[in-house]
């Protein structure tokens, strides 16, 4: 029978799922008639459209792309799917809302005045922010402690966006919304990510980030965790703005480090010039942060250059998700892990439904490798995906598509993993070495 590869830890129904997915992606002929039809229906006004309305729509897409990205539609299938992924050895979830407030022409135009003193404020607050608070905080009520709830400022509105994008506090309102939330979080035992988003409004997250982590994280633990992004050339000052807060304030540095989302919508002269610049970028910060060090490419500021000889010993606690799903950078990281040299909790996450080959492997960790004989460290990996109606889910589904779409080697990475998969299971049903 043929060697068992962590992908055995898989259900067949998602190799096979996830085979399609990766097939399509990965297609020059059958990717693009395929985002076009996942652009309308994410788009469209349409009832027959919409897959909340079309049983028949939602039928076929809930089979297909939402149970490969999505965790379900109400609390039972959620609660069901992340059971399913803690049996197969993930330590646990990143879980999110995937409801979007979705402006219209006339909400964004009167953005700029916020609706203060007007009627439009009310109707923020009943229709934007008290949707997004109760979404957010039944996302809370999902996870287990020891999880990660993902959230985003910009989906409460119109205050919150013009809030951020003036760098101002949340409204009243908005306030007591985020309070409440990161209350409920810290009670249960369950971790916050705030999104980074678009540069209009990342000034303004990191502001709200930063302030939400002198008052909820405490010197040994984080419960609020900032996204930094690796592609942004200023994110090694923004970050190390960040640690000397912690170190200055006592508390833990909650830090998720991704490469990049908005690639598309960012200013270019921001980020990075060439992939391999973000790479070094990113593996970089992630090193550092691993082993609690004033490495390059962090930077301290001017008047802090001559405690450098001692910057070590000042460095604050870090706790880390490292969000990757590019294998050479997990590897390099449980490399630190396993050398000893590391100082961080760290936790690995990659999307539901995406890079399989690189969450079974870190799924697998903990054991000896077979290859050096070297016992590695318990690892602990995240899925990150999130819940709600599948007429809800489609722009996030959406999203994903685009993903697969410009990481392509990666796809195909993954289409080979799971097509070699699948034959060696063939193999071994027919009894074949």
């Amino acid at each position: 029978m043929a060697k068992p590869t962590p992908l055995a830890v898989l259900p067949l129904t998602s190799v096979l799922r996830t085979l399609m997915t990766t097939t399509v992606s990965s297609s020059k002929l059958l990717l693009p008639p395929s985002l076009a039809i996942m652009s309308t229906l994410a788009n469209s006004h349409s009832p027959a459209l919409n897959p909340d309305r079309n049983p028949l729509l939602r039928f076929i897409l809930k089979k297909t792309f939402y149970a490969q990205f999505c965790a379900g539609e109400n609390a039972p299938e959620v609660r069901h799917t992340i059971a399913s992924l803690k049996n197969i050895g993930f330590s646990g979830v990143i879980l999110g809302y995937a409801k979007e407030v979705v402006l219209t022409e006339a909400q964004t135009r009167d953005l700029t005045s916020n609706g203060i003193g007007s009627a439009a404020a009310k109707e923020c607050i009943n229709t934007e922010i008290k949707p997004w608070a109760t979404g957010t905080m039944e996302t809370v009520m999902l996870a287990s402690p020891g999880d990660f709830v993902a959230l985003k400022f910009t989906g409460a509105g119109r205050q919150a966006l013009y809030a951020l994008s003036q760098r101002l506090p949340p409204s009243e309102a908005l306030a007591i919304a985020i309070d409440q939330i990161c209350e409920l979080a810290a009670s249960r035992g369950v971790r916050l990510l705030f999104d980074a988003e678009q540069q209009a409004v990342q000034a303004g997250i990191d502001d709200w980030t930063l302030e939400y982590m002198r008052r909820f994280n405490t010197p040994q633990r984080a419960i609020v965790y900032g996204t930094y992004q690796a592609y942004l050339k200023s994110t090694p000052e923004t970050l190390s703005r960040h640690l000397l807060a912690a170190q200055e304030g006592g508390f833990t540095l909650g830090v998720k480090l991704v490469r990049g989302a908005y690639l598309g919508s960012d200013p270019r002269h921001l980020i990075h010039d060439t992939k391999a610049d973000t790479d070094v970028a990113y593996d970089g910060i992630a090193a550092a942060l691993l082993q609690r060090n004033w490495a390059a490419p962090l930077r301290l500021p001017p008047n802090e250059k001559q405690k450098e000889n001692t910057a070590s010993a000042a460095f604050p606690n870090v706790n880390m998700v490292l969000a990757s799903h590019n294998r050479a950078s997990v590897l390099k990281a449980r490399a630190l892990l396993n050398s000893g040299k590391a100082q961080t909790e760290v936790a690995f996450a990659q999307l539901q439904g995406m890079a399989d080959e690189v969450s079974c492997e870190l799924v697998a960790g903990g054991s000896t490798n077979v290859e050096t004989g070297v016992a590695e460290k318990k690892l602990q990996a995240y899925k990150y995906l999130v819940w709600g109606s599948t007429g809800e889910c489609m722009k996030y589904l959406l999203r994903r598509a685009h993903e697969n779409r410009d990481a392509v080697q990666r796809t195909r990475s993954g289409r080979d993993a799971m097509r070699g998969e699948v034959v060696r299971r063939v193999k071994g049903f027919f009894g074949f070495a």
